[in-house]
C-alpha cells in the first residue's frame, strides 16, 4: 500500500535539511532539533520561500512560538507551534523566549494600541491584533482608565485583554468583531485576514486550536451535516479553497475577495455568485 506523502505545509523537510522528528520518514542530508523562539513583532509574514517577493503562506501573531531549524541571510525557516505551519519569516521578528515572558493574556478586541506610558494621549508605540499573546505584570490606573502593564514595560487598555485561558463561549462572536477587516490572502490578523484565517482566529478566541487552511479545516473540524436539515449559527460552509461561517440559519460571514473584506452575505446569494467561478459547496460541517 502506498503511504500518504507528508504535507510540506505541516512538516519541515527539504532535501538538505529536515526536522529531526521526521528522521526515518523523509530523506535529507541533515536533521535538526530546532530552537524554540517567540514572535516579537505585532504580525510577521510567513513566506513560501526566503525572499520578500515570495507568496504569503500565513502569518504569525505577537507571542506565537515557533521552532527554528535554520537561519540564513536574515531569513528563519520555522514551524509554528500553534498550527504546525512551516515557512520562512524574517529572523529579526523572532526573540528568545527568555526575552519575552510566558504569555498570560490575549488581546480580546480586534486591535489595540500599546503605549510607553499609561496615557492614551501619548503617541502609541505599537498596535496588536486580536489573539496576540502578551504578558501582564499588573494593572495600573491613570485618569480613571485602567491599563495593563506588560512585562516589557509597555501599556495597553486593560479592558482590551483577557487571561489566555479565559475563552469566549461563542466563536462566531469573535468573528463578528472582525466584520469589515480587509481581505488579505494568507492573512490571519485583524489588520488583514483570509477566509480560513478568520475561522482559525475566531476559534482561537474560543479556546480551540484548528488547522490553518480551508482544506484542512474541512477534513478535521466538527462533523458533516446535511443542509437540508437546516443550518444554524456557527456551522461552516466549504467550497474548493473557501470557507464561511453561518451567522444564523441564512446569513454567511466570510472573508472574501469579492468584497475584499470580511462581510455578511445571504447564503443563497453567495452560493449562486461563487458557483459561476468555483462550483457548488463541497461540504457543510458543524464544529
Amino acid at each position: 500500500m502506498t503511504e500518504t506523502p507528508l504535507d510540506p505545509r505541516l512538516h519541515a523537510f527539504r532535501r538538505d535539511l529536515a526536522d529531526a522528528r521526521l528522521r526515518g520518514l523523509v530523506d535529507a542530508n541533515h536533521f535538526a532539533d530546532g530552537e524554540e523562539l517567540v514572535v516579537r513583532d505585532a504580525v510577521v509574514d510567513m513566506r513560501t520561500q526566503p525572499m520578500p517577493q515570495a507568496g504569503l503562506g500565513t502569518q504569525l501573531l505577537h507571542g506565537d512560538r515557533v521552532r527554528m531549524f535554520q537561519a540564513d541571510e536574515g531569513w528563519a525557516w520555522v514551524q509554528a507551534r500553534r498550527d504546525g505551519y512551516v515557512g520562512y519569516v524574517a529572523q529579526r521578528a523572532l526573540a528568545k523566549p527568555s526575552d519575552l515572558a510566558n504569555g498570560t493574556h490575549r488581546i480580546a478586541v480586534a486591535r489595540t494600541f500599546l503605549y510607553e506610558e499609561p496615557d492614551f494621549k501619548r503617541p502609541p508605540a505599537d498596535c496588536l491584533s486580536m489573539g496576540s499573546l502578551i504578558s501582564v505584570a499588573d494593572i495600573v490606573e491613570n485618569r480613571n482608565i485602567a491599563y495593563a502593564r506588560l512585562t516589557d514595560g509597555r501599556y495597553c487598555p486593560a479592558g482590551h485583554v483577557r487571561r489566555a485561558n479565559d475563552h469566549g463561549a461563542d466563536y462566531v462572536t469573535a468573528a463578528e468583531t472582525l466584520l469589515h477587516t480587509p481581505y488579505l490572502w494568507g492573512g490571519t490578523s485583524a489588520f488583514g485576514i483570509d477566509c480560513s484565517g478568520l475561522v482559525q482566529l475566531a476559534m482561537l478566541m474560543a479556546g480551540r486550536a484548528v488547522p490553518r487552511d480551508s482544506d484542512m479545516q474541512e477534513t478535521e473540524l466538527g462533523d458533516p451535516i446535511d443542509p437540508a436539515n437546516g443550518l444554524r449559527r456557527g456551522d461552516l460552509v466549504f467550497w474548493a479553497g473557501h470557507v464561511g461561517i453561518m451567522r444564523d440559519g441564512k446569513t454567511l460571514l466570510h472573508a472574501n475577495a469579492h468584497a475584499m473584506a470580511v462581510s455578511n452575505e445571504p447564503l443563497g446569494e453567495a452560493i449562486d455568485r461563487i458557483a459561476r467561478l468555483y462550483g457548488q459547496p463541497t461540504g457543510y460541517r458543524r464544529p
